[in-house]
């Protein structure tokens, strides 16, 4: 008799390992937590110039005599320098986070960060749908509350 399968949904971090993994691995990543928990890894206000391009690791790091590896940061242009004089620091914060002393030096690459650009804001309501739809609440009596779900109702509306 075998054992039914999993019913319930899987979690995407399951599948996030499998789908980047050999893309990650090319880059010299062993995982994509780096990638992922950076701000948390560098600090805020490291993360918010910076980035994790790749870690290169040296001919020696498949022998005994491994070496550190060199971590290769994105770094936007203005922020290079302050990063290149904490880079001590970043160094002792990523070999902390992996538990051993895996990166020995940082290498900066002056570029713009991959980030994508924030959303836009959705545009407000239509002024007069959200009028139709608060004269159809008079059930509400609370004026910032009708005013509210009529906002709503308009905004599901437009939809």
């Amino acid at each position: 008799m075998s054992k039914p399968s999993r019913s319930f949904p899987r979690p995407l971090s399951e599948f996030a390992g499998a789908i980047l993994g050999d893309r990650m691995k090319a880059q010299g990543f062993a995982s994509t937590e780096i990638i992922a928990r950076w701000s948390e890894i560098a600090g805020p206000k490291i993360a918010a110039h910076s980035e994790p391009l790749k870690i290169a690791w040296s001919r020696a790091h498949a022998e005994e005599t491994a070496e550190p590896a060199t971590l290769v940061l994105r770094v936007e242009g203005p922020a290079a320098l302050e990063i290149q004089h904490l880079s001590h620091f970043i160094v002792e914060r990523v070999n902390r986070f992996f538990g051993w002393h895996a990166i020995g030096r940082i290498a900066l690459r002056q570029a713009p960060l991959s980030r994508r650009a924030p959303a836009s804001p959705p545009a407000p309501p239509d002024p007069e749908a959200t009028a139709r739809i608060a004269s159809s609440l008079p059930a509400v009596e609370d004026e910032e509350l009708r005013q509210a779900l009529a906002r709503l109702g308009a905004a599901i509306s437009r939809k």
